[in-house]
C-alpha cells in the first residue's frame, strides 16, 4: 500500500471520520480508521457499532491496499504535519507517513477483527444540507440528557410528501422544524424515525457545506438510517420507541400575545440571571398600557436584578410569566428573526415561542382546542395522529424559516417570587 495525498485534505478527511471513534472501549479495533488506497481515491472509514463514517478523496496511488491503524494517533499526526503533499506507504506491519521532512510510523492493528461496516439504507430524497444542519440544531437544544430515559435524548424525524419534521423534547420543552425536502419517489404514507440527538446533530453540522444531503431511510424498519453528502457517507443506528405526540400540545386558544426584539431579549435574561441561584426562574411581567413593556426580573432578597424593555402585548392588560433562564436562553437563540412572538396561557402553564420578522396586528389570535395541562403523555387523544402537523397555525407567516416552520414550547413555573 502507497499512496500520496494534500496535507489539508487528508487531516480534515481524518478527523471527519474519527467523529465515529468511541471515547473508550473494550474492543480495542474499535479504536482504529480503515485506510483503503484505490485507483486515484483513499477512502477512511470509522465504526462503533452505533454509527459509521466514509469519506473518500483524490490520492496519487502507488499501490492499492486495505490497512487498520489508530485513528486518534493518525488525527493528532495529520495536525501537526507540515503543510503540502504526505507520503504514506505500508511498510512490513508499520504504517508510515512523511511530508517536509518529517516522518511519523505507525504500527497497524488486526483488520481481520474490524467488523463488517453496515450497508446504508438506499437513499430516499435530498434536503439542502444548510438548511439540515440549521434544523436540526434549533430542534436538538430541547432534547434530554438524561440517559436513563432515552426516548427523550432523541431527535424524531417525520417525512410526509415533501415536508420534513424534527422534533425533540426533554419534558419541560419541546421543540419542532419542519422544512422542504424532495423525496426521489413517492412515500408509501408517513415515515418516521427516531435519532440520538447529538449523534444527529454532528452529522448535520459536518455535512452543512456539502450542498445537499440525500438521506436513506428503510420504510420497513431496518434499524439505520442513512446521510450522504458529497464524498461523505455515514450511517446511525435509530433508537427504540418515539416521542409523545405534539398537536395538541401547540394549540393555545385565548392565548395573550406578546413581541418582543429577540436578541435584547435573550441579552436581558443573560444580564438578570447572574444573580439568580441554580435552578431558580427569570420572571417576564408584561404589560399593554402605553407602548406596552416586559419587566425581567431575577434573584431573591437584595440579590436582585431587573430590566425592562419594549414589548407588544394583546389579548390582556398584563400577564407574569416565568422560565427557567437556561431553557428560555436556549430557546431564543434557536430563532434567526430579529422579533419573537409568545403566545402565553399564564403562570404554570404552556408557553408558545416562534419568531417573526415584523410586529403582529393587534387582535391577531391563535385557534386550537383549549387545554391549560402542562403534561404531553395525557394529550395523546384518539385521533392526534390527523392533528400531528407541526405547520399548522404558525404558516400565517410568524414562524416561517428558509421554507418551513419552528416553534418551541416551554413550560412556564408555576410559583413566582
Amino acid at each position: 500500500m502507497e499512496f500520496r495525498v494534500d496535507r489539508d485534505d487528508l487531516a480534515e478527511a481524518v478527523a471527519w471520520a474519527a467523529r465515529t471513534l468511541p471515547t473508550r472501549s473494550p474492543v480495542p479495533v474499535l479504536g482504529g480508521l480503515l485506510l483503503e488506497a484505490g485507483p486515484g481515491r483513499l477512502g477512511i472509514s470509522g465504526f462503533d457499532f452505533e454509527a459509521a463514517a466514509r469519506i473518500e478523496i483524490d490520492a496519487e496511488t502507488g499501490a492499492d491496499g486495505l490497512i487498520l491503524v489508530l485513528g486518534r494517533r493518525l488525527l493528532d499526526i495529520c495536525r501537526v504535519l507540515p503543510q503540502g503533499q504526505v507520503s504514506c506507504a505500508l511498510e512490513g506491519t508499520r504504517f508510515t507517513v512523511e511530508a517536509g521532512g518529517t516522518r511519523f510510523g505507525l504500527s497497524t492493528l488486526p483488520k481481520d477483527e474490524y467488523p463488517a461496516l453496515p450497508v446504508p439504507p438506499e437513499p430516499r430524497g435530498t434536503v439542502d444540507a444548510a438548511a439540515f444542519a440549521t434544523a436540526v440544531s434549533q430542534v436538538a437544544v430541547a432534547a434530554g440528557r438524561d440517559d436513563t430515559l432515552p426516548v427523550l435524548t432523541g431527535v424524531q424525524l417525520r417525512l410526509s410528501g415533501e415536508e420534513m419534521t424534527l422534533s425533540a423534547s426533554d419534558r419541560y420543552r419541546y421543540a419542532v422544524r419542519t422544512l422542504a425536502w424532495k423525496p426521489e419517489a413517492p412515500l408509501d404514507g408517513v415515515v418516521e424515525a427516531l435519532l440520538p440527538a447529538r449523534r444527529l446533530h454532528e452529522i448535520a453540522r459536518s455535512l452543512a457545506r456539502s450542498g445537499a444531503v440525500r438521506i436513506g431511510l428503510d420504510p420497513a424498519g431496518g434499524g439505520m438510517i442513512g446521510f450522504e453528502g458529497g464524498p461523505m457517507r455515514t450511517a446511525v443506528r435509530l433508537m427504540e420507541g418515539r416521542l409523545p405526540r405534539h398537536g395538541s400540545l401547540f394549540s393555545v386558544s385565548d392565548a395573550a400575545v406578546a413581541e418582543v426584539e429577540r436578541e435584547a431579549l435573550a441579552e436581558a435574561v443573560r444580564r438578570v440571571a447572574v444573580v439568580a441561584e441554580v435552578n431558580s426562574p427569570v420572571r417576564l411581567d408584561f404589560t399593554g398600557d402605553g407602548e406596552g413593556s416586559v419587566l425581567l426580573r431575577a434573584g431573591y432578597a437584595d440579590d436582585v436584578a431587573s430590566q425592562r424593555l419594549p414589548a407588544a402585548l394583546t389579548g390582556t392588560a398584563e400577564i407574569t410569566v416565568a422560565f427557567n433562564p437556561v431553557y428560555l436562553l436556549d430557546a431564543l437563540n434557536s430563532f434567526e428573526q430579529p422579533r419573537v412572538r409568545l403566545e402565553l396561557l399564564g403562570p404554570g402553564q404552556r408557553a408558545l415561542l416562534s419568531g417573526t420578522e415584523a410586529r403582529a396586528e393587534a387582535g391577531d389570535g391563535t385557534g386550537g382546542e383549549a387545554g391549560d395541562e402542562p403534561g404531553g403523555e395525557a394529550r395523546d387523544e384518539p385521533g392526534g395522529e390527523a392533528r400531528d402537523e407541526p405547520g399548522g397555525e404558525a404558516r400565517d407567516g410568524t414562524g416561517g424559516e428558509a421554507g418551513g416552520v419552528h416553534r418551541h414550547l416551554l413550560m412556564s413555573v408555576k410559583q413566582l417570587v
